[in-house]
C-alpha cells in the first residue's frame, strides 16, 4: 500500500484531497498544526466510512527541526511516495501597510514548508522509483491579487519550485506538478463576502468549484496514470483565468 501525506489535511480541499487518494487504496497521513483535531476528524472518518485507511499526524512545518523530526518518525515505517502540500494561510494587507510577521508567516507556511517537507521524503521515494508531488498553488500566483502580495508570492514560488524539482525528479519515476484553485467552496470564501451572485459574475462558469473537484484533479496527478506529467501547473477555476 502506498503512503501519502497531505498537509493541511483538515481544511475543505486537504479533507477531499485525503479521502480521494484513501478511495485509491492509499494510506494517508493527514497533517494539522493549527487545528490539529480537524486532522485526526478527517482520519477518523475515513476509517469509519470504510473509505480507506488513514491516520492524524501533527507537526509545524514552519519549524525546521520539528519537521526533520516529524518526518524521520514517518519515514520509519516506510518511505512516503505521495506528498500533496496543501498546508497554506492568509495574512492579508495591502503591502503598505504589511508587517514583517505577515510577510514571513504566509511565506514561511507555503513555501518554507514545502521545503522543510518534501526534502527528506525525496530520497526515500526515489529510491523506490515512484513518487507523486503535488504543491497547491493557487489563482492569486497567476493573475494577483489586492491585498495579498505575500500569499501570490508564496503561491508563485511553489510554481517555480515544482518546476525546477521535476528536471531533477523526472528521470527516476516522481513526478512534480502544480495545482491552482480558483474560487472554491469554504469558509474562507464566504467570510470574504463572495456570495453566489458575486461568483457568477466573476467566474464564467457562474459558479464556485468543489473541493471534491479539485481533489479529483489532484488524486489523478497522484496516480499511475499521470506518469507522463510533470513541471506542469495545472489551473482549476472555472475559465476565470
Amino acid at each position: 500500500m502506498r503512503r501519502a501525506l497531505v498537509t493541511g489535511g483538515g481544511s475543505p480541499i486537504g479533507a477531499a484531497i485525503a479521502r480521494a487518494l484513501a478511495a485509491k487504496g492509499a494510506h494517508v497521513l493527514v497533517h494539522g498544526h493549527a487545528n490539529p483535531a480537524r486532522a485526526e476528524a478527517v482520519a477518523a472518518e475515513i476509517r469509519a466510512g470504510g473509505g480507506g485507511s488513514a491516520e492524524a499526524v501533527a507537526f509545524d512545518l514552519t519549524d525546521a527541526v520539528a519537521t526533520a523530526a516529524a518526518v524521520e518518525r514517518l519515514l520509519e515505517d516506510g518511505p512516503i511516495q505521495i506528498l500533496v502540500h496543501n498546508a497554506g494561510t492568509h495574512d492579508d494587507a495591502p503591502m503598505a501597510g504589511m508587517s514583517q510577521a505577515q510577510w514571513h508567516g504566509v511565506i514561511g507556511v507555503s513555501l518554507d514548508g514545502f521545503f522543510h517537507v518534501a526534502r527528506p521524503l525525496l530520497l526515500p521515494m526515489i529510491g523506490t522509483r515512484w513518487g507523486r508531488i503535488v504543491a497547491m498553488s493557487s489563482l492569486s500566483a497567476i493573475m494577483g491579487n489586492r491585498g495579498q502580495v505575500n500569499y501570490a508570492a508564496a503561491k508563485a514560488g511553489l510554481i517555480g519550485a515544482v518546476r525546477a524539482l521535476s528536471l531533477e525528479c523526472a528521470p527516476r519515476g516522481v513526478t512534480v506538478n502544480a495545482v491552482a484553485p480558483g474560487i472554491i467552496e469554504s469558509p474562507a470564501v464566504e467570510a470574504a463576502g463572495l456570495t453566489r451572485e458575486r461568483i457568477a459574475k466573476m467566474v464564467p462558469a457562474r459558479r464556485a468549484g468543489r473541493p471534491e473537484e479539485v481533489a479529483d484533479l489532484v488524486a489523478f496527478l497522484c496516480s499511475d496514470r499521470a506518469g507522463y506529467i510533470t513541471g506542469q501547473c495545472i489551473s482549476i477555476n472555472g475559465g476565470l483565468a
